[in-house]
């Protein structure tokens, strides 16, 4: 399980799960955060 956290307010928003032999590099999507009110990416933490 990885947690997505947004780029512009640092806010961690949303939690999903990959496939760390797919996707070996950190994962980063464009998704809606609250905080900001609007799309902004969100980018793979611990």
């Amino acid at each position: 399980m990885i947690t997505l956290q947004c780029q512009t307010c640092k806010e961690r928003n949303y939690t999903t799960v990959k496939n760390k032999k797919n996707d070996p590099e950190r994962l980063e999507v464009k998704k809606f955060c609250p905080r900001c009110r609007k799309h902004t990416a969100h980018r793979e933490t611990k």
